[in-house]
Formats: C-alpha cells, structure tokens, sequence
C-alpha cells in the first residue's frame, strides 16, 4: 500500500476525510459533497470501510454515481478531482472536494427538497436558515450595518455569562420573533463579532475570541 494513502486512512474519519464502503445512493453522497464544500474541503475516500478495511471499489458504476451526486443531485454543481489508488489488489477511489468560493451548496432530499450540509467533525449535519443567509450575504458587494440596541446588549450579555447561545434562547431572553432574531446573527456573523459553534449536533452561537 503506498504510504500516502495508509497514511490517510490512519487519521481515520473526521473533519476533512470520510470512508465509504460503496457508492450505492447518489442522493447520500451529494450531502457529503455538499458538507465538504460548504465548510473547509474534504477528502472521500471509496472502497474504505468505516474502521480502515480496504474493500475496493467494485465497479465503475460507482464513479459515475459520483458524478451524478455533484452534477444533479447538488445546486450548484459541486466541483471535484479524483485518483485511483492499488492497495492489497483493490482500488480505492480518492475523491478531492475543495473548499467552495461561492457556498452555499444544495443537496436534493429524498422528497426533492433542497438542503444545505456541512461538515462537523465526521457528520455531515444540515445548515440552519441563518448559516445560509450568512454565505448569501458575504457573496453580495456592501457593508452590513448593525444598531447596538438593548437586544444586541442582552445577547452580549449572555454570551459573556454562559458562552454560548441558541437561537430559541435568543429569541426567548430578547422577546424577539425567529425574523429579527436571525438578522441580527447574520449581521453580527458577517461583522466577525460571534461565529457559530456546535453542542450535541445543534448550531449555537458564541463570540469570536480577539
């Protein structure tokens, strides 16, 4: 096995490198690519089992179901480059996502929604309304303009008490509906004053560390 590669599954799954055994769901890989392009970029590694077994890809059908993820089953097209790798007279496909210069990337669900991923250590879990507003808006010319009112004290106020704090909290101790709520995070995400944060698979929020 070349060095590169039982390096790579050495690492194991986790922030920039998924496993997968087969490619048998187009639908299921697009969330994948959309994960990875969405974040930082990634690696996929096909014909890996979850714990590092080699298997090996079983046939071509397999990169063309790849190319069907990025190409039908993502909005916009997730770009990707590929490399075959032998290893114990098997093939593994290593596939390369790139970090997306222009997020947010959709995958199509089973029921023909439209959802955005990212990548949270070794899940991919789905994007909240105010990540997708905050890619929207850093991909738009102008500033972003924020009144510091007595709702964005309450929120700064909590964040220096707990650390962290969700939307239905903020929502709740600011008595302000989700609307106002959520353009308020977006505006303050996009100034670098707080940034998302993950607790048991839910988006938080918490300030940026000067």
């Amino acid at each position: 096995m070349h060095s590169y590669l039982k390096n790579l599954i050495a690492e194991g799954e986790g922030q920039h490198l998924d496993f997968k055994f087969e490619i048998s769901d187009s639908k299921k890989i697009a969330r994948t690519l959309s994960a990875f392009a969405n974040t930082e970029g990634g690696t996929l590694l096909v014909g890996v089992k979850d714990n590092g077994r080699i298997a090996g890809v079983r046939s071509d059908e397999e990169y063309y179901m790849l190319e069907a993820a990025a190409k039908l089953y993502c909005k916009p097209e997730v770009d990707f480059t590929t490399r075959q790798w032998q290893a114990d007279g098997r093939t593994v496909l290593e596939v390369k996502i790139e970090k997306s210069s222009s997020p947010p990337h959709f995958a199509r669900s089973d029921d023909r929604k439209w959802l955005a991923y990212i990548r949270v250590r070794d899940e991919n879990l789905l994007a909240n309304q105010v990540m997708i507003r905050v890619w929207k808006r850093r991909s738009r010319r102008g500033g972003t303009f924020v009144r510091y009112s007595e709702t964005e004290k309450i929120l700064f106020d909590h964040l220096r008490q707990n650390g962290t704090i969700s939307m239905s909290t903020f929502q709740r101790i600011a008595r302000i509906n989700n609307r106002k709520a959520g353009t308020i995070l977006v505006n303050l995400i996009v100034l670098g004053l707080i940034e998302p944060a993950f607790a048991d698979k839910k988006i938080v929020y918490k300030m940026v560390q000067q």
